[in-house]
């Protein structure tokens, strides 16, 4: 009995968490979908019927298709770069010891304490001198530096979990030591570092205040969203809504294997 009370305790306080977090994506969804000569009728609660309108209006007349791809852009080469900078980084600082190296992680996370308003200014004189103001590759640098401290970090806490043991090994059969990292300790990090491309991409996906003052053109789509549905409807906002949150949300089905397993790696 005791024990039936207790999986009973948990499975309704999984369901009361589930609903926590769903009801509010579940209600944006709704509102976005909601007819207008419905969506202010005080009489109706829920709605007798759906439109995908005001989500073709958003992608279509207001340009948001265009603006959801500059996303998808500047956050995938924002990864590629956080990653390609911040996995070798990581690995430095977990496996070679060298002089400042405590000073060194210190210093990573005091880059995050500027905030976005005073940079913004310095930003766009620089991109303007260099020629990359308006870009896609401008607001991507930016997101870059925003990600690579927490990409820095993340990857070296996730290499210090693996034993330097099994590289000694493979250079023991004749690995070199990026062999044997590519071979070896990648695999067993991938989960981790998956967790961490989710991290990086909801980072990067949600910026609103850099894109929007590094670009007037190819904007982003939290930054055309800014520009153009806050004026709108409320109805657009919950469809801009929706828009902002599906692409995320699909970004971390497709990885959710590699964090069960990390989770799972975790509780061993």
């Amino acid at each position: 009995m005791r024990y039936r009370i207790k999986k009973a305790l948990i499975v309704f306080a999984s369901i009361m968490i589930a609903l926590w977090f769903l009801t509010p994506v579940v209600l944006i969804v709704l509102a976005s979908l909601t007819p207008s000569s419905e969506y202010y009728d005080p009489h109706k609660i829920l709605p007798t019927k759906l439109t995908l309108d005001h989500l073709y209006k958003l992608f279509v007349v207001l340009d948001g298709w265009q603006a959801t791809l500059n996303s998808l852009e500047v956050a995938g080469v924002a990864i590629g770069l956080s990653f390609l900078i911040g996995l070798p980084a990581g690995y430095a600082l977990t496996r070679f010891v060298f002089k400042g190296k405590n000073f060194f992680r210190l210093l990573i996370l005091l880059t995050r304490s500027f905030p976005a308003l005073v940079m913004a200014v310095p930003l766009v004189v620089l991109y303007l001198k260099i020629g990359i103001s308006d870009t896609l590759f401008g607001v991507a640098l930016a997101h870059t530096s925003m990600i690579l401290p927490f990409v820095v970090l993340i990857t070296s806490s996730i290499l210090a979990g693996i034993s330097v043991e099994y590289e000694e090994a493979g250079m023991i059969f004749g690995l070199s030591r990026f062999q044997s990292f590519l071979k070896i300790t990648l695999p067993l990090a991938l989960p981790g570092l998956a967790a961490s491309a989710i991290f990086a991409f909801i980072m990067s996906w949600n910026e609103v205040f850099v894109a929007s003052v590094l670009t007037l053109i190819n904007r982003t789509l939290p930054a055309h969203i800014l520009n153009t549905a806050i004026a709108s409807p409320d109805y657009f906002k919950f469809a801009a809504g929706t828009v902002m949150a599906v692409p995320a949300m699909v970004f971390i089905f497709f990885t959710r294997k590699y964090l069960v397993s990390m989770w799972g790696i975790s509780l061993k």
